[in-house]
């Protein structure tokens, strides 16, 4: 018998301040794998991947309760743990933006410019549940209506978003979105990795990007334009190296390679690639 439902199942993880219900719900693959996601910004709080020696290890930072959440974009760098960044992941200069010859002012929520989604971006919002299947390959499909105006976005923007936990320990992350209006659109995810749990921090980690240029920003982190090439930059990653302690730079990857990053600890001896394909995270 299928355990797929398209009735909400999951336990409460909180109350929004209108009083509106946010829900945890968990996905278990048959390795053991486990993915806890909420419907408040379509947030992933913990992925549990299982070792070799047989302990679990979350690779993802979150919050344990539905207030922390609530209370970290409050701060001056909101972290966006584990959300859905949208409708435009990044910074958008001075807010604004032309399109079909017609200019928008967006919310500006970082100095002068808009930083993913303006001031109440999709991370903030509660989706609505779709479906969830717990049988092979278990999945939750999420949903969030955009309405024309928010934000000062142009158009009615329907976003689906599908998590699914794979047999081979991929998690997969699928989105949709459809429009009543020409509009910008770039959502992402947004989750922080350490593979080695959140009592150690990153820095003896192996990271790989497939990449030989990253964007130029200026002092604001705004985008000139024009690419930097990573010969002999601190943040060629053409070969595994340690990790930095701080990195918030745009990776411009080759779009002929499928594979975009990987990272390593050889202390779980757990890594982890990610793909182009969605996004696509695999766990070995």
């Amino acid at each position: 018998m299928s355990n797929f439902t398209e009735k909400p199942i999951g336990k409460l993880f909180g109350l929004l301040p209108d009083g509106a219900a946010v829900q945890h719900y968990t996905l278990t693959n048959k390795k053991g794998m486990q993915l806890r996601v909420v419907n408040f910004g379509a947030t992933i709080t913990s992925l549990e991947i299982p070792l070799k020696d047989g302990k679990m290890v979350d690779v993802v930072l979150g919050f344990d309760n539905l207030e922390a959440y609530l209370k970290s974009f409050e701060l001056e760098g909101a972290p966006y743990f584990g959300a859905t960044v949208g409708r435009f992941a990044g910074r958008i200069n001075n807010g604004t933006f032309n399109l079909n010859g017609e200019s928008f002012q967006l919310n500006k929520n970082n100095n002068n410019h808009s930083l993913h989604g303006g001031n109440c971006g999709f991370s903030q919002k509660k989706w609505n549940l779709v479906s969830i299947n717990l049988d092979n390959n278990p999945s939750v499909t999420l949903e969030y209506l955009s309405l024309d105006g928010e934000e000062h976005y142009p158009g009615a923007l329907s976003v689906q978003l599908t998590y699914t936990l794979s047999e081979e320990n991929e998690l997969i992350i699928e989105y949709k979105a459809t429009t009543t209006k020409d509009t910008i659109v770039n959502l992402t995810h947004h989750s922080y990795f350490n593979l080695d749990g959140h009592a150690k921090d990153i820095v003896n980690q192996k990271l790989f990007v497939n990449a030989t240029k990253i964007l130029e920003t200026n002092n604001e982190n705004i985008p000139t334009g024009k690419h930097l090439d990573l010969n002999n930059h601190s943040f060629d990653f053409s070969l595994p190296r340690e990790c930095p302690k701080k990195i918030d730079n745009t990776f411009v990857l080759d779009d002929k390679k499928e594979l975009a990053a990987s990272l390593f600890s050889e202390n779980n001896d757990l890594k982890c690639w990610f793909t182009r394909i969605n996004q696509q995270f695999t766990f070995m």
